[in-house]
């Protein structure tokens, strides 16, 4: 099974849709693309037939990143056009895209606060100190429970969905998203790259 796309993959893909092989798209092109492929996934909370053109930009300028293989160039004042490894990702990948529900809801008030204090506490976990100081292979499996918050009496279906949730909420993130992917797949579960 091929992993779930990051939304700087998605835009790369919808920049593709656009044309964006060979000449710039403006940003709410593609914002207009996205939401049409992925309903609701860079939608407003509060507005959710409205689409967050700030969600959309900042995805666009993740995949300019190095660290997430600069697969678009551009800005928002000329638009965005495929760098080549943005073009192979883009053919590779469009038919996934295009093959599954995507959408994603923003969290609602409700969950802010928990996303903030889990955020914290992933920041503060040994996983996150030792991974910064001598690198992610040096975590252990048990620091690396400590990080989804399992234990022994964790199994099964409830194990999965506690892993899931952090990479649901924090599998994009900037500081986490990578050290999160790794540990779940320390832990035997198939995560994105």
């Amino acid at each position: 099974m091929k992993r779930r796309l990051t939304n700087y993959e998605i835009v790369t893909i919808a920049v593709y849709l656009l044309g964006g092989e060979h000449e710039y798209v403006d940003t709410e092109d593609v914002a207009v693309k996205v939401n049409e492929l992925v309903p609701r996934r860079f939608a407003w909370r509060k507005y959710p037939d409205q689409i967050d053109l700030d969600s959309v930009r900042i995805a666009l300028s993740d995949a300019k990143k190095a660290a997430n293989g600069v697969y678009i160039a551009g800005s928002k004042r000329e638009g965005w056009r495929l760098t080549e490894s943005g073009r192979t990702f883009a053919r590779e990948r469009v038919g996934d895209l295009l093959a599954g529900d995507l959408s994603r809801r923003p969290p609602s008030a409700k969950e802010r606060p928990w996303v903030r204090a889990e955020r914290s506490r992933l920041l503060a976990s040994d996983a996150f100190a030792k991974a910064c100081s001598e690198g992610i292979a040096a975590v252990t499996r048990q620091e690396a429970e400590g990080f989804f918050r399992l234990d022994e009496y964790v199994r099964g279906q409830a194990r999965e969905r506690k892993i899931a949730r952090i990479l649901d909420h924090f599998g994009d993130d900037p500081e986490l998203g990578e050290l999160a992917k790794a540990l779940a797949a320390k832990l035997g579960v198939e995560v994105p790259r």
